[in-house]
C-alpha cells in the first residue's frame, strides 16, 4: 500500500513538472530572444554602424595622446587642489 502511494506521488510530481516545462516552452516560442529585421531596417542599421565606425576611426587618427595626458594631469592637479 505504501509503495502505491509513493508511486502515485511520483506520477503526480512528474505530471506537474511536465506541465511547467510545457508552459515554459510555449512562453519561449511566443516571445523569441532574437529580433528579425526587414531588409530596409537591416541596411539602415548597417549604414549607421558603418558611419559610426568611420567617425570613430577619424577621431582616433586626430587623437593626441600627449595632449590627453597633459589635460588629464591638469585635471587631477586641480581636483587635488580643491580637496
Amino acid at each position: 500500500m505504501m509503495a502505491a502511494a509513493v508511486l502515485i506521488g511520483l506520477v503526480v510530481i512528474l505530471v506537474v513538472v511536465n506541465i511547467i516545462l510545457l508552459m515554459l516552452y510555449i512562453s519561449a516560442k511566443s516571445s523569441p530572444y532574437y529580433v528579425v529585421y526587414d531588409e530596409e531596417t537591416k541596411s539602415a542599421l548597417k549604414r549607421r554602424v558603418t558611419s559610426l565606425k568611420e567617425d570613430l576611426e577619424s577621431e582616433l587618427v586626430d587623437f593626441d595622446v600627449e595632449e590627453w595626458e597633459k589635460t588629464l594631469e591638469e585635471s587631477i592637479d586641480e581636483e587635488v587642489r580643491n580637496l
